[in-house]
């Protein structure tokens, strides 16, 4: 039974949610954000042009309230908003215009905004400008009557109230004033106290009486000056419709919505996906080191020194691999990882390089191509297929090339290197599947001497070397790691398959070939 030794290793807590992966990753899928933002920019512009508003008239109309006070919320002027936008606004409007159409309709082209505690915007949309002009007048001026009769109402009922009041009060004055008149003087003085009461209560229905009377002349003389308030302070016009602008300002909402969304689907997938793009996490999961990264190979349309750059980096990594297959006593082998063409082409570039020390035969075991097909100078290596390789038995030395993506015929590696270089393209693999790499390969007794990282992010800044990598892939199933490191203490421990630990070396940076940002500064 394989035993872990777990206590004494100090185990790193993985953050939930890696913020420098996270922006590595979007930063990667620049492609989709980029096309859901150009797509949301065209989706705005078209919008603006293939959908313009509609004709639309605007006019602005001075409200006046009798009950008007400075510190007032605005509650007078929504409720002048409310009303109108009723039925009975919209009728009296369109029997101005002479028109039959359903005031439920005309509702729904038009609104009314209040600015101010006094100050109405009304907005009338129609199919033409004219027309949208005189629905803006026939509203505004519906509404400029209804309003000053209902202000008139409003005051008449106050002052016919008072009126009815003052009268009930006169009423009860002629009651006093008769009983007064009934008392005689020669009455007895008993009666003197009702009669000073019957004064008084007199005095008090005058006072109330011509109380009455000023507050019903009051509530009248009001209501000119609302009448005279209210009336329309902008004379109704066409809003003017700039394509141009509408154009600038669509294409500019659509190109922000677009860009959040690309942004947050890429972000998600990340998250989902889980595949790792940063060389710590590739080196962690696979247990080897990094040892050169390539980029991409730049477009056609890239300028001069940035392919000879590639061409450079390029030539460094074959010497690279040339030299790890020259120290290997044991066949190497190539296998990728979401990088099948490239991979071929650099096992051809390594085989080329071995050719000055003898004969060199590439055994191609990679699904779907051909490498004998790939052009290649007269005198180049050897390629054939791995069932050829095997009967025909070619002298020399022997550079495997095969994949590891789903799908693997894991027992058909052995024969490909006892050792063997991974050469993985960043983000490719998900994070399972770089486990399962590792524990097929350590249980088909696979050493794994070091990872080629194809298309690295350039900003990645993070360390890819492991403290003993090399050594962890040369062992058997349920052998104990070995230490080189002197005793010293790993920043991050990474478990692959059971029993198996790999020990990330902190700030140390890895052996990459001289291409990345790193080395140009």
């Amino acid at each position: 039974m394989t035993t872990t030794d777990t206590a004494s290793q100090p185990s790193a807590s993985a953050p939930l949610l890696d913020l420098q992966a996270l922006v590595v990753a979007v930063r990667r899928r620049r492609r989709l954000w980029g096309s859901l933002a150009l797509l949301g920019l065209l989706l705005g512009a078209a919008v603006a042009v293939l959908l313009p508003p509609r004709p639309t008239a605007v006019t602005k109309v001075l409200v006046a309230h009798k009950d008007d006070q400075p510190n007032d919320t605005g509650t007078l002027i929504r409720t002048d908003v409310e009303l109108l936008d009723t039925t009975r606004i919209a009728a009296a409007a369109l029997r101005t215009l002479g028109s039959r159409e359903n005031p439920e309709d005309f509702m729904r082209d038009y609104r009314g905004t209040g600015l101010t505690n006094n100050l109405l915007r009304i907005d009338v949309t129609a199919d033409s400008d004219a027309e949208a002009v005189a629905r803006a007048k026939a509203l505004a001026d519906t509404f400029v009557a209804d309003h000053v009769r209902r202000m008139r109402e409003a005051a008449e009922a106050e002052s016919k109230s008072l009126l009815d009041q003052r009268d009930r009060m006169r009423k009860e004055l002629a009651e006093v004033n008769s009983a007064i008149g009934d008392r005689s003087p020669d009455d007895e003085p008993k009666a003197s106290a009702s009669i000073e009461s019957l004064f008084a209560r007199r005095a008090e229905l005058d006072s109330r009486i011509a109380e009455f009377d000023q507050r019903a002349a009051e509530a009248l003389t009001g209501t000119p000056e609302v009448v005279a308030g209210t009336q329309i302070v902008d004379a109704p016009h066409a809003v003017e419709h700039s394509l141009p602008r509408a154009v600038g300002t669509d294409a500019a909402i659509g190109l922000a919505l677009g860009l959040v969304l690309g942004l947050a689907l890429s972000a998600v997938g990340a998250v989902v996906a889980d595949r790792p793009v940063l060389r710590r996490e590739i080196a962690a999961n696979l247990g080897a080191s990094v040892l050169a990264e390539l980029r991409r190979r730049p477009r056609r349309s890239a300028r001069s020194w940035g392919r000879r750059r590639t061409r450079a980096a390029r030539e460094r990594l074959t010497t690279t691999l040339t030299r790890l297959v020259r120290g290997s006593a044991e066949p190497v082998s190539l296998l990728e990882l979401g990088c099948a063409r490239g991979t071929g082409l650099i096992a051809l570039d390594v085989a080329g390089a071995l050719e000055a020390d003898g004969p060199v035969v590439v055994v191609d075991g990679l699904p779907g191509t051909r490498l004998a097909g790939a052009h290649r100078g007269p005198g180049g290596p050897t390629v054939l297929s791995g069932e050829r390789a095997t009967a025909e038995g070619h002298q020399g030395r022997r550079l495997g090339v095969g994949s590891v993506a789903p799908g693997t015929a894991w027992t058909d590696l052995r024969y490909l290197g006892s050792r063997t270089v991974l050469v993985v393209r960043a983000g490719h693999g998900s994070t399972a599947w770089l486990h399962t790499v590792a524990r097929q390969l350590a249980d088909q007794r696979i050493a794994v001497i070091g990872v080629v990282l194809i298309d690295p992010d350039p900003r990645d800044r993070t360390d890819g070397t492991l403290w003993d990598g090399p050594h962890l892939a040369r062992r058997v199933p349920g052998e104990r790691p070995k230490r080189h490191n002197g005793g010293g203490t790993s920043h991050a421990v990474q478990a692959v398959g059971e029993g198996r630990l790999r020990a990330e070396r902190p700030s140390i940076p890895a052996a990459t070939v001289p291409d990345s940002d790193q080395e140009a500064r």
